[in-house]
C-alpha cells in the first residue's frame, strides 16, 4: 500500500530526532575522553620541547606523563601589552592549558591571549613559549622552550596537520627540531631577529652562525612558514618578559651583590 506524503514526513522527522538523540548521546558520553586525550596531547608536547623530557616521555603512560607535567610546569597567561591575565571572560579563574592558539591566531596580536609556560626542577629552569602558524598546506604549530637568559634556545616540538610526508612534515623529526638547541633569539647588537631555517640543506657552518639552523630539501615554503611563526610569537611575549622576567632577574642580581 502506498503511503501517504504525510505519513512519510512523520516517519522521517521521528526518525531523524531519535538518532540526533543517539548521537548527542554519544558526543557528550566521547566528550570527557576527548578533552583528556587532546590535553594529553598538549602536556606532552609541551614537555617535549625539554630534551631531556621528550627523551623520557617514551617510555610513561598517559597518567605519568600528566603527573610529571603537574610536577614540573607552572603556567600564566598575558596580553599583548605583557600584563598577567587572571581571569576569563566568565569571572572564572584563568587556565593557560584551555587558551586555543588556534582560536587565537584568527585574532589580531593585540586581541590575543598568550600563554608561557615555565618548567623548574632541580638544576634547571625553561620558560616554554607556545607558537602558531600556516605551513605549505595548513596549521603548524610547537613550542619552543628559552634558557632562563631569555635568548637562547633549549628545545623545540613542532607540529603539522597536513605538511608533506618526507618533505614539509620533517619539521616532526628529531634531527630537525635539534638543529634549534642552543641557537640564539638576538644578534651581536642584542637586537631581537629571531631563528631562521635557511634554504636547502647541509649548508655549511659558516652559512648558519647562532641565528640560522640548516633547511630542508624540498620544504622550502614549510621553513618559511616556521619561520615567519617563531619570529611573531617569540617577539609577542617579549613585552611580558620586559614586565615580568628581566625586572625580578636584574632584582635577583642586586640582591646576590649587596649580599
Amino acid at each position: 500500500m502506498q503511503q501517504s506524503n504525510t505519513y512519510v514526513i512523520v516517519f522521517s522527522l521521528i526518525l531523524t530526532v531519535i538518532l540526533g538523540g543517539l548521537l548527542s548521546g554519544v558526543s557528550q558520553g566521547l566528550a570527557p575522553a576527548q578533552k583528556k586525550a587532546v590535553d594529553l596531547d598538549t602536556k606532552k608536547q609541551i614537555l617535549g620541547a625539554i630534551p631531556e623530557e621528550k627523551a623520557a616521555l617514551e617510555d610513561m603512560t598517559g597518567e605519568e606523563i600528566l603527573s610529571r607535567y603537574d610536577e614540573v610546569i607552572k603556567s600564566v597567561v598575558a596580553d599583548y601589552q605583557g600584563n598577567i591575565v587572571d581571569t576569563n571572560e566568565k569571572g572564572e579563574p584563568m587556565v593557560a592549558e584551555n587558551v586555543s592558539i588556534e582560536k587565537n591566531y584568527k585574532k589580531s596580536p593585540e586581541e590575543r591571549l598568550y600563554p608561557l609556560f615555565e618548567y623548574t626542577k632541580a638544576g634547571g629552569e625553561a620558560f616554554i613559549i607556545p607558537t602558531y602558524g600556516a605551513g605549505l598546506w595548513d596549521a603548524i604549530w610547537g613550542f619552543v622552550a628559552l634558557d632562563t637568559d631569555l635568548k637562547t634556545v633549549i628545545g623545540v616540538s613542532f607540529d603539522h596537520k597536513a605538511e608533506t610526508p618526507g618533505l614539509g612534515a620533517r619539521i616532526t623529526s628529531d634531527d630537525v627540531q635539534a638543529r634549534y638547541a642552543k641557537k640564539v633569539l638576538y644578534n651581536e647588537s642584542d637586537e631581537f631577529v629571531s631563528i631562521t631555517m635557511v634554504k636547502g640543506e647541509n649548508n655549511p657552518e659558516s652559512k648558519l652562525g647562532p641565528n640560522k639552523v640548516d633547511g630542508m630539501a624540498g620544504a622550502t615554503l614549510t621553513a618559511i612558514g616556521v619561520n615567519n611563526m617563531l619570529e611573531n610569537y617569540l617577539g609577542y611575549y617579549q613585552n611580558y618578559f620586559d614586565k615580568h622576567v628581566k625586572g625580578s632577574a636584574m632584582s635577583m642580581n642586586v640582591e646576590s651583590i649587596q649580599k
